[in-house]
């Protein structure tokens, strides 16, 4: 059969038209022959988003941004309208997942999808109106991580530009003359630090011996000790001993004792104030002292005249020959009679 140019110019007229048609929708993000579900979905702004470019779950790209427009009549959470289709056969986005414009990588701007995973809330239809967020770009994290630690650069620089400035200012002819001054009084300061090393050197010298002989008299006194532990022992425990029989004393009867002889004593004297028994009368009748007085003033009388005559008194013989005594008065035998009957036996 015989084609006409007729019928091949409209077969490849067609061709080209639907080529043409697919090649606008894969152009737009749709796919070839179109049929895509398509998505309404707002954000507070487009985060560099443009269309064409892709739409993520998991990193896995289910469709391709087809608008992406400024909301007149949006408040500030809805100003950018963006529109998009999922190419995925079947694919359905549940309601509660989270959807944001973010980047994998420095260039490639899209829409991330965390779809939710329990779908208990159901699945987005084409005439929902979704919202959504914009992820924080990488620059934008960068930049909020550098923009700290650039101001604390700019503050330490302003503190060493200070720091160099006075050290400008401190080095000088006269900041160097004092420096040397300085290093001249290090060095005398360490040579005197010698000399009194070495003084204390020598001082541990010479009293070293002395220090040796203290440590050997300690030596022999704790020597000692050592030897004496026994006799120490037995001292303890005699005072050990003692102590105990202290404790074992009856205090009580002890205190008795002397209570009743305290008493007896009191009693004592309260006759003798009394006038009872020898020593009362003593002090309380005046007859018998005044008696005690001249029998003693005769006594002593008598003493004497012994002293001045004993031969009146005490007889004795030269050659055999008795000597008598001068013979006594009767009035001198009768007092020294008296005198003897009150002298008691």
């Amino acid at each position: 059969m015989k084609i006409s140019k007729e019928l091949k110019a409209a077969i490849i007229a067609i061709v080209s038209i639907g080529l043409l048609v697919g090649g606008v929708n894969f152009l737009k993000g749709n796919s070839f022959f179109g049929g895509d579900d398509q998505y309404v979905a707002y954000f507070p702004n487009s985060g560099g988003l443009g269309p064409a470019t892709s739409v993520y779950v998991n990193g896995v790209i289910v469709g391709k941004v087809l608008s992406v427009e400024y909301n007149l009549k949006g408040d500030s959470a809805s100003q950018v309208k963006v529109v998009f289709n999922i190419q995925e056969e079947g694919f359905k986005i549940p309601k509660g997942s989270k959807i944001e414009i973010g980047s994998f990588d420095l260039f490639n701007k899209g829409i991330i999808l965390t779809l939710n995973p329990t779908a208990d809330k159901g699945f987005y239809t084409t005439k929902d109106i979704i919202y959504g967020g914009v992820q924080q770009d990488m620059m934008s994290q960068v930049k909020a991580y550098a923009d700290p630690i650039t101001q604390k650069l700019q503050v330490l620089m302003g503190n060493v530009d200070k720091t160099i400035t006075s050290l400008r200012g401190f080095w000088d002819t006269t900041a160097t003359t004092s420096i040397e001054e300085s290093l001249i009084e290090v060095k005398i300061a360490i040579k005197r630090f010698g000399d009194v090393a070495l003084e204390v050197e020598n001082l541990v010298g010479e009293e070293k011996v002395k220090l040796s002989k203290i440590l050997n008299n300690f030596e022999s006194i704790s020597a000692n000790l050592k030897n004496s532990n026994d006799k120490i022992s037995k001292i303890l425990g005699n005072a050990e001993k003692i102590t105990d029989d202290l404790v074992t004393v009856d205090y009580k009867s002890v205190v008795l004792d002397a209570q009743t002889t305290i008493q007896k004593l009191s009693m004592t004297l309260e006759e003798v104030n009394s006038g009872k028994g020898t020593l009362g009368k003593l002090l309380k009748d005046e007859a018998l002292y005044n008696e005690l007085v001249t029998t003693n003033k005769e006594l002593q009388e008598l003493v004497d005249d012994i002293e001045l005559h004993p031969e009146r008194y005490i007889h004795f013989s030269v050659l055999g020959a008795k000597t008598k005594g001068v013979p006594l008065s009767g009035r001198d035998e009768k007092k020294l009679r008296k005198l003897l009957d009150t002298i008691p036996d």
